[in-house]
Formats: structure tokens, C-alpha cells, sequence
């Protein structure tokens, strides 16, 4: 059985006693949670990094300052290409920063993980910008139908974040943030006919769907609240005309009375489990 810790801050030789209380496995998620690493597990096989300290404990562990997933933004993966991102640790101690660690797991506690995204690199590149303050780097790969094999993991995780001192000293918390994973979306539209006379009903078709990772094809997201938009032939800004509602397939369809050249999109805010995204404009030249 693996060792874990939910919350660890620990220091020099307390790093094992910390650590050592073996948590249960979950019956259906112990795979996924066997892969997950402890702080020991992390640093302490890292070469040339240690969990371990020579003195019995450090006067501080390291500080966190920072940690920043996909540049702030959530984590969108479609249903063919594996998708790479950067995640990063800013973090602080007098003898400054060795090492740091992010990852990213779905689930209720870290004995029910059904879902974990786990670094590319066995150690981080970190930067100092102090001689007490780095900032560490990692990659992380979501991979659709592999770590992300169902649609139910979609939308918020926990983060993991670590850091390792200069003295061996370890900031280590399973839940220092969360962020979302969402399933990529599309959205199209069609403004028919062009062109049209002033004063004639315009109709605006388009779609909502998104990926599905257990069969790697995209569906329509249904019953979910969409903007139709409007900017003029020499306007960058887009106005909401309407709010229309996708029907059971994710098809969108409603009319406008054509009044001057311009461009109607189809604007979608997003969901917990989907990005926000609009369809690129459709140009209508009213005559």
C-alpha cells in the first residue's frame, strides 16, 4: 500500500513520520490513486533532491507564493490531440527553492481520485528571481480517452502543489487550489439568404457541441442558453440582439428583420464542464 499525505507541510527529518500513515484505497479509483505521489515519493527519488534534512527540523518551510495553471485559464481538450500546458510554482525560503511540483486530480478525497493529470518532468525548472525566491515550471499532458477516458471528469479539479527547500525543508497541500478541465466546444452559424432587402426576416441557424471523450466525436450540447449577436459592416463591436436556447441535438435556429450590413454570430458563455466560445461572424449584405 502507498503512502500518502492530504495535507503535508514538513520539514528536514520529519518528512517520515509526516508521511508515513498509510491512507486506504478506494475500490474503483485505487489505479488511478496509486499513481498519485506523496511529497516523499516526489522529491525524495528526485536526483540530486533530498525530503530529508540533517537537522531535526528547519525554522521555516518554504512559503508559496503562487501557482498558475494553463496561464489562468481552464484546461479545454478536444477529442483528438493530447493537450500539453504549462503550470508553474512561485515559492520562497531563506535557502531558497530546489524544486516544486503541481498536478491536477478529480475526486471526491484523495482516496476516490477517478481522475489525475501528473507532471511530464521529474524535476522542475525553476528560476530565481532572489536568492530566497524561484519561480518552477513543469508541463502537464491531458490526453483524451487516456487520462481524460470519461465525460464525468469534466469540470472542477484539485491542484497539488509542492515546493523543496534548499534545506530539504518541503511545502506539500493536495488541495492548495482547483482549476477547471472542460470538454473543447464549438459553435457555428448561418445567416440566410444573401444577400437580403431591408426589411426582410434574416434566419440564423448555427449549432453547440462539444467533445465527448468517451467516443471521440463532438455532439450537440443541448438546452443551453446562446446569444445572437450583431456588429455593422464598420463596427468592431458586437451587440446582443437575442437570447435563443440550443434544442435536443444542439441546433440553434432563429429570425431577424434585416436592417443594415453586417455580421451575426452566435455567442456561448460557457459551463463549469464546457468553454465559452462564439462562432466566427456570418457577413449579410442587406440591399
Amino acid at each position: 500500500m502507498r503512502i500518502r499525505a492530504t495535507v503535508a507541510a514538513v520539514s528536514g527529518a520529519l518528512a517520515l513520520s509526516a508521511l508515513a500513515v498509510p491512507a486506504a484505497q478506494a475500490g474503483n479509483d485505487s489505479d488511478v490513486a496509486a499513481n498519485k505521489p506523496s511529497a516523499a515519493e516526489r522529491f525524495g527519488s528526485s536526483q540530486n533532491r533530498s525530503a530529508f534534512s540533517t537537522a531535526a527540523a528547519a525554522e521555516a518551510l518554504p512559503v508559496v507564493s503562487k501557482v498558475t495553471v494553463n496561464s489562468g485559464t481552464a484546461v479545454a481538450v478536444g477529442t483528438t490531440y493530447a493537450k500539453t500546458f504549462t503550470v508553474s510554482v512561485t515559492a520562497s525560503h531563506a535557502t531558497g527553492i530546489q524544486d516544486a511540483y503541481v498536478d491536477l486530480w478529480h475526486g471526491t478525497d484523495l482516496d476516490n481520485i477517478d481522475g489525475l493529470l501528473m507532471a511530464n518532468e521529474e524535476a522542475a525548472t525553476c528560476t530565481a528571481s532572489s536568492a530566497t525566491t524561484s519561480t518552477c515550471k513543469l508541463t502537464i499532458t491531458a490526453t483524451p480517452g487516456s487520462d481524460l477516458y470519461m465525460n464525468a471528469l469534466a469540470g472542477t479539479w484539485h491542484v497539488t502543489a509542492g515546493a523543496l527547500a534548499g534545506d530539504g525543508s518541503i511545502y506539500w497541500n493536495d488541495f492548495h487550489t482547483t482549476h477547471k478541465v472542460q470538454r473543447y466546444s464549438k459553435l457555428t452559424v448561418n445567416a440566410s439568404p444573401e444577400p437580403v432587402k431591408k426589411g426582410k426576416t434574416i434566419t440564423v441557424t448555427g449549432k453547440l457541441s462539444r467533445a465527448n471523450w468517451e467516443d471521440f466525436k463532438y455532439h450537440g450540447y443541448t438546452n443551453q442558453s446562446v446569444k445572437l449577436q450583431f456588429r455593422k459592416k464598420d463596427s468592431s463591436t458586437y451587440t446582443t440582439l437575442k437570447t435563443i436556447k440550443s434544442n435536443s441535438t444542439g441546433e440553434l435556429k432563429t429570425t431577424v428583420t434585416a436592417s443594415t450590413d453586417g455580421y451575426f454570430r452566435y455567442s456561448f458563455a460557457g459551463t463549469t464542464t464546457t468553454p465559452a466560445v462564439n462562432a466566427t461572424g456570418d457577413f449579410v449584405d442587406v440591399q
